[in-house]
């Protein structure tokens, strides 16, 4: 798996939401706010927001005032959900995807000693990402800035 700069910014996106939602849980961040602090193209984050608006992780009001905030809790939405969004399977080859399987054409799949790595390799990944949530990441990033500041 190779984090596309999709992926890489709506992570970043999300995580400064997270900050947000613990701070106040009806506190909104506009895009250009977001675009500013994490240096992303304005008009690609809008991209990537409404993908994620349209997945049902962000919610969004129109006006002054406005802007995205998260449709759950920080606890509830996992780094895996984001990815798998912006960026499709977790998996390396497809043969080991579990959303999007396509045969690989090796002679015999249950003995591919490829297909066997490769599986091990996605199900690395996947239990990481799935079992770190956005709470996960905003309280590392505190507990650096804490050791940081001291």
């Amino acid at each position: 798996m190779r984090l596309s700069k999709r992926g890489e910014y709506g992570l970043r996106a999300m995580i400064i939401l997270a900050h947000a939602y613990n701070e106040s849980h009806d506190t909104m961040v506009q895009i250009k706010d977001i675009s500013a602090q994490e240096k992303i193209p304005a008009k690609y984050l809008e991209q990537i927001l409404l993908a994620l608006k349209n997945a049902g992780l962000l919610q969004s009001r129109m006006g002054i005032g406005g802007g995205y905030y998260l449709a759950r809790q920080p606890e509830d939405i996992n780094l895996g959900q984001i990815i798998r969004i912006l960026d499709g399977p977790l998996a390396p080859i497809r043969c080991v995807s579990h959303m999007a399987y396509e045969s690989c054409g090796c002679p015999d799949e249950r003995t591919c000693g490829l297909r066997m790595v490769m599986g091990d390799v996605r199900n690395a990944i996947a239990d990481i990402l799935d079992n770190t949530t956005l709470a996960n990441v905003t309280e590392r990033v505190e507990a650096a800035r804490v050791l940081l500041e001291n």
